[in-house]
């Protein structure tokens, strides 16, 4: 049958005028170009993979190389990554396990799990994280999301956790607003730092509306859970900061220039927070 069909491909090719010679070379070539293509795609990936610090899974790499007019499946995305390099993203680390606690007079929770929306500026979300520097000292950040694109619209970061740290991160945000905001929904935990006099005070005076989780389930606010786990995983765990002024600086150029402008997140179809915000 083998000397069958080459007998066959032997009398196409002499019905087409085409020396065997001359077809097999180009057999070679064709193949050479794919290879060179695809060595060329392999680069491209590990490139981006470590300037990520190994972050990124293959969805996720799928978007940057089309950003850069590399059109992949994600299957072959996954073969590239995981067969032919191969290269594994960073494991997300596995949540605690939270046991609940009892509430004292806060405010409703009116988002009910809801963490859609159909505008800019209408829901927000905030809360707390502990950061370390290298030293074991510890610190502490608050940061805000616009929960219609999960955008950071404020992130600062303290040596204590306070309403006066919240009331600055809320303020910040606003600050950072084209135009005044109106009838906007914060949502957070029962913190002390959201409960207190002076916050919600701060609240009031602006016309911000609040809404807080049930206490000690954070399903409830889990966009901040989200972000929180992102930036620890893609970025606080992978390097040591050896004073806080470092720290701080460098949470908020991973916050308002790599989550915001160059991270696509799933929440908006695979686009960036600042293209789903702007475009």
């Amino acid at each position: 049958m083998a000397n069958k069909g080459a007998f066959g491909l032997r009398w196409l090719l002499e019905k087409c005028n085409v020396y065997p010679n001359a077809f097999y070379n180009f057999l070679k070539q064709r193949k050479a170009k794919h290879w060179l293509e695809k060595s060329h795609i392999l680069a491209q990936i590990e490139e981006i993979y470590h300037s990520h610090n190994g972050v990124d899974g293959y969805r996720k790499m799928k978007i940057y190389l089309q950003r850069r007019h590399i059109n992949l499946s994600l299957p072959t995305v996954h073969k590239y990554m995981n067969g032919d390099l191969p290269l594994r993203a960073v494991v997300r680390r596995k949540k605690p396990t939270y046991q609940k606690s009892f509430p004292h007079k806060i405010f409703p929770d009116l988002l009910q799990r809801d963490f859609t929306t159909e505008g800019k500026n209408k829901k927000w979300a905030t809360d707390f994280t502990y950061l370390y520097t290298a030293d074991g000292s510890l610190h502490y950040n608050c940061t805000i999301i616009d929960l219609y694109d999960r955008s950071v619209v404020s992130s600062l970061t303290d040596s204590k956790m306070t309403a006066s740290l919240a009331i600055r991160t809320l303020k910040d945000a606003l600050r950072r607003q084209p135009k005044k905001i109106s009838g906007l929904i914060l949502h957070s935990d029962q913190g002390s730092q959201f409960t207190s006099r002076e916050f919600t005070s701060f609240c009031s005076s602006v016309g911000i509306i609040q809404s807080m989780s049930k206490a000690g389930c954070p399903y409830d606010n889990s966009p901040m859970e989200r972000f929180f786990n992102t930036l620890k995983t893609e970025f606080i765990y992978l390097f040591e900061f050896h004073s806080k002024e470092q720290l701080y600086k460098s949470v908020e150029e991973f916050a308002y220039v790599f989550y915001n402008h160059v991270r696509p997140h799933s929440f908006n179809d695979y686009m960036t927070p600042f293209q789903k915000r702007y475009f």
